[in-house]
């Protein structure tokens, strides 16, 4: 589920990419390297606070006393990082119940079970019974709307599994890839960005789901092309994605995609575990951020370094809801594959933000009330550009201009019939070079 289908087509000078994996993890929280330090049996998470500072939840005073002399908050909290994930483990030795969700909350020190609208008053109550055994920090919640992949809808890439959005471009050294959502299609699945299955894109050559959820679409000339490390947000302008990173809770994050523009709101889980009708997947990161069908498989993301990949959730950008993000450093790290990111150099000069340069602020998800910590942005704006005068992310990205199973540029002139583009043949290779940088 991305919210808003993004093409960066901004040509880098030579030598503007560069390589990052998950070895490369930018930190978002110092206090994750606390809590690694003095173990689990001794703590239970780390988030930012209101303040934009780390928390480490700790079990005892005297690790609380080592947390405040490293310089960071310590909250005493009555679970430790063991017991939260032997609840976990209770909870996936149960019977499997669609439409249900688990997540660890750090900051009150529980496990959040929820249930959508489509499980049954019967097993909620089964559901409840496990839950009680456990112990009294497990919370159950039931939520709106269902936990659904949301696969169609989504533009531009198609193919016979269906609709579906490209995420981040990443390369094993010798081909580069899309690397998006693994429900989107099996291993063998060609995608294409017309419906007419003319301006074929690439094929699906590793695909995960369930348990994970994230798959390798292999271009079809082998090659990204340029603008490979820009993502575009909309008026114009794309953002520089300079690395990989673990999101945090409490971090603000942000996320595009065809369906419902820019958004943005704050981690509020790790390590969650969704029952898709599908199947379950794990390990995933629990947001407020906003997100409707057609937004599968593109990023999550902030200040430029890329976090995760869409995989589902419930609720909608009116009402508000839950999405869930596949980590990207597991994808990178389980696919073998380096995500191709801006060369350091790159980024001078670009500003500090979205508002820096005119890029659009994004729309709040109504679950959020303020926004996250500090002055969090997407990242390093620049402008984006295809030719013609007009930008090309600005004719992509607005979803007013997306008719369903159409995406095609028109070379330097772009003809307006209804709301709808039409791209014209001979223009197939300057798409694929444009395309190499889009998430939708």
């Amino acid at each position: 589920m991305v919210t808003q289908a993004a093409m960066a087509s901004e040509p880098p000078a030579a030598g503007a990419t560069t390589r990052a994996d998950s070895d490369d993890a930018v930190v978002t929280n110092p206090g994750a390297a606390l809590v690694e330090k003095l173990g689990t049996a001794r703590t239970a998470g780390t988030w930012i606070g209101d303040d934009g500072k780390p928390v480490v939840a700790v079990t005892d005073e005297e690790t609380a006393a080592a947390v405040r002399e490293a310089g960071v908050t310590a909250k005493v909290v009555g679970h430790s990082m063991n017991e939260l994930r032997t609840a976990t483990k209770t909870l996936k030795s149960a019977p499997k119940v669609p439409g249900t969700a688990w997540v660890l909350d750090y900051k009150t020190n529980q496990v959040v079970v929820q249930g959508d609208s489509t499980v049954s008053a019967s097993d909620w109550s089964g559901m409840t019974r496990t839950a009680a055994g456990i112990g009294s920090f497990v919370r159950m919640e039931r939520t709106e709307g269902t936990f659904t992949t949301r696969l169609n809808g989504a533009l531009p890439i198609l193919s016979t599994a269906g609709r579906c959005s490209a995420g981040f471009n990443v390369t094993n050294g010798t081909s580069d890839f899309i690397l998006t959502a693994g429900h989107c299609g099996p291993n063998e699945s060609t995608w294409f960005a017309d419906n007419q299955g003319k301006q074929e894109v690439g094929t699906t050559v590793v695909s995960t789901f369930p348990v994970s959820d994230f798959s390798l679409v292999q271009y079809a000339d082998g090659e990204a092309g340029d603008g490979a490390d820009i993502v575009a947000v909309g008026g114009g302008n794309g953002v520089r994605i300079t690395g990989t990173g673990d999101a945090a809770v409490g971090q603000r994050v942000f996320r595009s995609g065809s369906t419902s523009g820019l958004r943005d709101g704050e981690v509020t889980g790790l390590d969650a575990t969704v029952n898709y009708p599908e199947g379950t997947v794990s390990g995933l990161i629990e947001t407020n951020v906003c997100a409707e069908p057609g937004d599968s498989g593109g990023p999550m993301f902030s200040e430029g370094i890329a976090l995760g990949i869409t995989s589902g959730g419930s609720g909608d950008c009116t009402t508000g809801g839950t999405t869930f993000f596949q980590p990207v450093t597991r994808a990178l790290a389980q696919l073998n594959v380096q995500l191709i990111v801006a060369a350091p150099s790159d980024n001078a000069g670009q500003g500090g933000g979205a508002a820096a340069s005119g890029a659009p602020e994004p729309s709040l998800s109504p679950t959020q009330a303020a926004s996250a910590p500090g002055t969090t942005s997407p990242g390093s704006t620049t402008p984006v550009t295809g030719g013609g005068g007009a930008t090309l992310a600005s004719r992509l990205t607005d979803p007013r201009n997306i008719g369903p199973g159409l995406l095609v540029i028109a070379g330097s002139m772009v003809a307006l019939v209804a709301t709808r583009y039409i791209r014209a043949e001979q223009d197939r290779k300057a798409y694929r070079d444009y395309y190499s940088a889009t998430w939708g």
